[in-house]
This record gives structure tokens, C-alpha cells and sequence, in this order.
């Protein structure tokens, strides 16, 4: 039984936990969440950049394999963690930070979204703008005129998506299901043909042992470029990795969240990347050069139709991946801040706006300010993730109480001091300094790549340290998994 806070200040209709007929997520919804997340232009340019370091297309899957698998485990313990308490990410995080202390990891991790989210808005709009030129000449007088920064055929294109995200999220999460229950396996359709259709260029013959990037490298070289591949992997997916509750509340059993994340992630994940790193190989062949962007071979094609259908399914999936990993994540953790008030779809549309005013295709054009501030807020994440591990599953050991997790008084077992864990707090601002340190500071810029794990384990470390010989405090109702 949840005990409703008739002021709202923990509880909305959102937030409170999945009720049974909720949890329809099952293995495939969750293996569908994933191929939204992996089959997107940025992961194909992904994995087409380790090629383009020099990388082997043997050991780009290898590193990519490596850091799936580090993701397989980081999602199934906090997909556990929204299965058995029915709840989403900065709920789950009351447990661990206090009622009131989780906004601040729920905040930062939203903050990290809004701004990824006005990006691959951005990115999806400029395949949308040259998908218009193409098929529609009208369109070009567009490009001459120009406001903010962007021309009108840019803003065109970049409002549409807009709209068209926010007319998903808007109808709930079931539509967020449905949505990206299609777009993954039609992103895989176009990436099979191009693959195809590439290393047919290629005389159906490319090299497995050596790298895009020119000058062979060294076996140290090549290892720690491997190394990187894993640590880099597991950065590009930290930020889900912290949130996967969102999804995994709503399934019906641990079971399926294993199976999905396990079909999703080492072997689609990888498949993925060992696809991308084809098409990137032949291209070296075909062109002389390893090409990042699938759009730029799509235009290739001399056939309209499968340039307008392969066009128009990347910028879906685009979206889906954006939806997936930015857009559900933010709308929660906003709407934690103030329940009453703050819906999920309110929270949706207060991500929107910021991600429309701060007009992302400036910071686009600005690396090293995306650098700093996603890098330095994405560093934050390995702590927070560390700490939120190593309560549930150490410290209290799975053992939870629903009506304490919603109380707003001292009551509340997760009350701690004035509603904020001090334990949490000790543990987690030394890790966090050194995370910030080595994301930021560019003489350590050797070991950026591997800065999750810079953070993570501190965090959980630390955590540990302060909470050894401390007893959870006894909650009203104990639900144990």
C-alpha cells in the first residue's frame, strides 16, 4: 500500500509504482528499447570513428562487445531495482540519496538528457532538411533566408521533429512502446541492404585485421585503443544505464529484463557495430575514405525510393534513440522535483522548451563547450550509479519499503537528515571530485575514455566504507526480493 502525501510532494500518478496491468515491457518491448538506442546514425559513426583511430574491424567489435557486456550487468541491477520496487529512476534514488537529497542525481542526469536531446534533435532535423532539398526543389529558397543562427528550411525541419517527439511522449509510456516497437527493426533493414550493397562494391572481400586510420598500429597501441573502445562504449550508454528503472518498471519479471537487455545488448549491440564497421571498411575501398555518415552513402544510390525510405527511417530512429534516452528520463526526473505540480507530460514539455531556446546547432558548433559540460555532468554519473549498486544490493540487500519511499516526514525511513542521506553524501563528493578532475583536466586525457569507471568505483567503494556496521533503518511496511 502507498502512502499517498496528500500535499503531492512525493507523489504523482507518474511516479508512484507500476501497477500489474502496467508491466507489459516483456522481453521483446525491452530488446526493442535497445535496438532504438543502437541503430542510429551517431552509433554507426560511433563505430565507425574506432575504425577511422585505426582499430581493426576485429577489435572495434571486440571493444564494443566488452562494453555491452559491462552494460549488461550495470542494467540489470537497476532494471532490478525498477522491476521489484515498480518504480522509476528518481524514486529508486530515495533509497540510497533520501527524499529529498535524490533530486540532485535526478536533476543531473536530466540536465545531461535535456542537452543530448536538443542535439539529436538537431542532428535528425539536418537528415530531414536534406531529404526536403532532394525531393521537394521549392524548399531551397529556405536555405537563403535566416534567423538565429539557422536557416528557415533548418528551423522547418528541426520544429517538425520537435513536434513529432513531443506527440509521442505526450500520449504516455505505452506509446513510447509502441513507437520504438517498429523503428529499431527498420533501421536494421536499411543498415543490412547498405552492408550489402557496400562490400558488394568492395568485391565482397575487406580487411579484418587492419585499421581505417593510415599508419598501422603498434600491439600496445591497438590494446589500449581496444581498452578505450570498452570505456568509451560504456560512457556513451552511462546515462541509460543510471535510468533504466524508467523501462524495467513496467516489465513483467526480472526474467525478461535479463533476456532483454541480453538480446539488446551483447548481441544486437554488437551486431550493430560489427555492420557498421563493414559498411566503413568497404567504403575504405570503394572511396578511398572511411565514410561516418550512413546519409552520405544512402545519397549514393541511384534509385529515389530506397534514398527516401533509408533517409526517412534513420531520422525515425533518430528520434526513437532521443526519446529512449533523453526524453522519458528528463519528463521523470523534472517531474520529481515537484510532483503535484509536474506531471510526466508537463515534465516532457519542460524538457522540450529548453532544448528548443537553447538552440543546440550553436552548441553543436562548438565542441569544446559540449566537451566540458556533458563531459563534466557525464562524469557525475559513475559515482551516482556506484552509490545507488552498492546500497540496494549490499547495503540493504533488496529490502525496500514502498509507503516510506512516498512519506515527506521524519517517519519516512528514507527520511535520513532533513530528507537528505549524510552516508550519501560522504561517499559520493570525494569520488566525484576525482571524476570531475579526470574528465576535465587535460593532462589526464590518456584515461578520459575510461572516466565512468574513474567514478563509479570510488563511489561505490566509499559507500561502502561508510555504511560497514550500520543497520538499515527498520522501514513501516519491508518488502523483500
Amino acid at each position: 500500500m502507498i502512502a499517498r502525501d496528500p500535499n503531492g510532494r512525493l507523489y504523482n500518478e507518474d511516479l508512484k509504482p507500476a501497477e500489474p496491468h502496467e508491466r507489459q515491457w516483456n522481453t521483446f518491448s525491452l530488446f526493442s528499447l535497445w535496438m532504438n538506442d543502437a541503430h542510429n546514425a551517431g552509433n554507426y559513426s560511433f563505430a565507425a570513428g574506432l575504425f577511422l583511430l585505426g582499430l581493426s574491424p576485429i577489435r572495434v567489435t571486440l571493444g564494443i562487445l566488452g562494453g555491452a557486456l559491462i552494460i549488461f550487468g550495470g542494467c540489470c541491477m537497476s532494471g532490478f531495482m525498477g522491476h521489484d520496487t515498480g518504480t522509476p529512476y528518481p524514486v529508486v534514488s530515495r533509497l540510497a540519496r533520501g527524499i529529498w537529497g535524490a533530486n540532485f542525481p535526478a536533476l543531473v542526469r536530466g540536465t545531461v538528457a535535456i542537452a543530448r536531446y536538443g542535439i539529436q534533435t538537431f542532428l535528425a532535423s539536418i537528415a530531414l532538411k536534406v531529404l526536403l532539398l532532394r525531393f521537394i526543389p521549392g524548399t531551397e529558397s529556405l536555405v537563403e533566408q535566416s534567423f538565429l543562427g539557422m536557416d528557415l528550411l533548418g528551423w522547418l525541419a528541426f520544429l517538425l521533429l520537435w513536434a513529432v517527439q513531443m506527440a509521442v511522449v505526450a500520449k504516455g509510456m505505452e506509446a513510447v512502446r509502441h513507437f520504438r516497437g517498429w523503428a529499431g527493426p527498420g533501421i536494421w533493414a536499411v543498415m543490412i541492404v547498405l552492408a550489402i550493397w557496400m562490400y558488394a562494391q568492395a568485391g565482397w572481400d575487406i580487411s579484418w585485421t587492419q585499421g581505417g586510420g593510415g599508419d598501422p598500429l603498434s600491439t600496445g597501441e591497438s590494446w589500449y585503443k581496444t581498452f578505450a573502445a570498452v570505456g568509451l562504449t560504456v560512457g556513451v550508454l552511462a546515462t541509460l544505464m543510471l535510468n533504466f528503472s524508467d523501462f524495467a518498471r513496467y516489465s513483467p519479471s526480472r526474467e525478461s529484463v535479463v533476456k532483454g537487455n541480453a538480446w539488446g545488448l551483447p548481441f544486437n549491440w554488437t551486431a550493430f557495430a560489427l555492420t557498421s564497421v563493414i559498411i566503413s571498411a568497404a567504403s575504405v575501398k570503394v572511396y578511398g575514405e572511411a565514410v561516418l555518415d550512413p546519409a552520405v552513402l544512402l545519397e549514393k544510390f541511384e534509385n529515389d525510393f530506397v534514398v527516401l525510405v533509408g533517409t526517412f527511417v534513420f531520422v525515425l530512429a533518430t528520434i526513437g534513440v532521443n526519446i529512449v534516452a533523453n526524453f522519458v528520463s528528463a519528463a521523470y526526473d523534472i517531474s520529481n522535483v515537484n510532483p503535484k505540480r509536474i506531471s510526466f507530460k508537463t515534465g516532457g514539455i519542460i524538457t522540450s522548451c529548453p532544448a528548443l531556446v537553447s538552440m543546440p546547432w550553436n552548441l553543436y558548433s562548438s565542441p569544446e563547450i559540449i566537451a566540458y559540460f556533458l563531459g563534466g555532468l557525464g562524469a557525475l554519473l559513475g559515482p551516482f550509479f556506484g552509490i545507488m549498486a552498492v546500497d540496494y544490493f549490499l547495503f540493504r540487500k533488496g529490502r525496500f519499503s514502498i509507503p516510506d519511499m512516498y512519506d515527506p516526514t521524519p517517519r519516512s525511513a528514507y527520511y535520513y537528515k532533513d530528507g537528505v542521506n549524510p552516508q550519501a553524501i560522504i561517499a559520493f563528493v570525494p569520488s566525484a571530485v576525482i571524476a570531475l578532475m579526470f574528465a576535465l583536466v587535460p593532462v589526464f586525457s590518456p584515461v578520459a575514455p575510461f572516466g565512468w569507471f574513474i567514478g563509479c568505483a570510488p563511489g561505490a567503494v566509499a559507500y561502502r566504507i561508510v555504511t560497514r556496521g550500520r543497520v538499515p533503518v527498520t522501514p513501516k511496511t519491508l518488502v523483500e526480493v
